[in-house]
């Protein structure tokens, strides 16, 4: 779990305003004061904006750079056990594994599921054919276990694995 220190920053300087706005709430319902009722809004967002901003610094994990890898596009995604990125016409073939793994270290896990706890991450490109359509080809395909977090490899040509 990776925090922002700068949205940690934020939220404590915004926590810190959210009390004295608070405080100044109280002090304006005690005098009578006639902007009492937007204090209320102004200190309750405020400490609103507080609590988002330390979620979101504690939850934010940045993603994984692979040596090698391109950035490519999800076209498809089931949310459960299938996920296909699209390489482009022009793509290096060296390329594909570590971009696919990247792909498929980058996932989030949560919420998805599986019946053998594996999500498939493939990357396809569409080879033209002599009638005018198109045949998606394999490049690469990974496998990330949904309790590990492991990423395996799967070369389509050949069959093997490599960890």
């Amino acid at each position: 779990m990776v925090a922002d220190p700068l949205l940690l920053k934020a939220g404590s300087w915004l926590a810190i305003a959210g009390g004295v706005l608070l405080l100044l709430t109280v002090l304006a319902f005690v005098s009578g004061w006639s902007v009492r009722f937007r204090l209320v809004g102004v200190s309750s967002f405020t400490l609103l904006l507080a609590a988002g901003c330390g979620a979101f610094a504690i939850s934010y994990s940045p993603r994984t750079s692979i040596e090698g890898a391109q950035v490519v596009p999800v076209v498809f995604d089931n949310g459960g056990s299938l996920v296909v990125a699209a390489a482009p016409a022009d793509f290096p073939l060296e390329a594909a594994a570590p971009s696919v793994e990247q792909v498929a270290t980058n996932l989030r896990g949560s919420g998805r599921s599986s019946a053998d706890g594996l999500v498939h991450v493939r990357l396809r490109q569409l080879q033209a054919q002599t009638n005018g359509s198109s045949k998606p080809q394999v490049l690469a395909e990974a496998t990330r276990d949904l309790r590990s977090g492991e990423v395996t490899l799967v070369q389509p040509a050949t069959g093997r694995t490599r960890n």
